[in-house]
């Protein structure tokens, strides 16, 4: 994986160079120290990801990963920054992680790891539905904050999404994650793709496989690739039963 890192300071360079000298299969093909600099090297060096910097002289990162993004084959773009406050506009430039300095080399690992997972096709298709949006289309990454970084999840992966206190856990295939929005919210965005088994709950239909019984009776709902059990209430267990025989599985 081919990797542009871009930070106006040498030592911060410096420390993002030695620690992805540490891990296997990054090359670290060149480093800029400004927002003009940095999209000259992207378009001579066609980098695989960006390690990029918000505050620098001239084009901050912000602007230069929305220059990136209209560029054909985009690269992946990892802020890396020591200020929190850009997360929002991080993620409307799509960025796929977000970290706060200082950099710890597993944050940084897990990070290219999951910038790996979205190509270059990926992210140009995701570039192109933002830039000609279907009106009432969903959206097909949702964005998460752990830990002070930011991260997109696909919404294929997600298994389920339970109402907690203010908040919505995200049950998806790799892990939790928190959303601050509203179950109600995310029902009516992704109806097509989700239902309500529980006041406070939405599971994915398209890993939805059955319903079990557990020890004290209550029924649960069984989706694939998680052993994970979801709650079905009385009330929505009619509903759920009925969606399932008309897909030849009652159970």
């Amino acid at each position: 994986m081919k990797v542009l890192v871009v930070d106006d300071e040498i030592p911060a360079r410096q420390r993002l160079r030695s620690a992805l000298a540490e891990i296997d299969g990054i090359d670290a093909v060149a480093e800029a120290a400004d927002g003009e600099q940095a999209l000259a090297e992207a378009q001579r060096f066609q980098p695989d990801v960006v390690l990029l910097d918000i505050r620098m002289p001239g084009l901050d990162g912000i602007e230069v990963a929305h220059r990136l993004g209209s560029q054909p084959g985009p690269p992946a773009v990892i802020f890396v920054t020591a200020y929190d406050e850009h997360a929002l506009a991080a993620f409307d430039a799509h960025a796929v992680a977000y970290l706060l300095k200082p950099i710890r080399r597993e944050k940084l690992e897990a990070a290219l790891r999951h910038a790996s997972v979205l190509t270059r096709p990926q992210l140009a298709a995701l570039q192109a539905t933002d830039a000609e949006p279907t009106p009432g289309a969903p959206r097909t990454h949702l964005s998460v904050s752990l830990r002070g970084n930011l991260n997109l999840i696909p919404v294929d992966e997600v298994f389920a999404f339970i109402a907690e206190h203010k908040y919505v856990v995200v049950y998806h295939q790799g892990g939790e994650a928190l959303l601050e929005t509203s179950l109600r919210v995310l029902e009516e965005e992704f109806a097509e793709q989700f239902l309500r088994i529980h006041r406070n709950g939405l599971v994915a239909k398209r890993h939805l496989t059955g319903i079990e019984r557990g020890s004290d009776g209550s029924a649960r709902a069984r989706l694939a690739g998680t052993d994970r059990r979801f709650e079905v209430s009385r009330r929505h267990l009619k509903g759920l039963r009925e969606w399932l025989r008309a897909r030849g599985q009652h159970r």
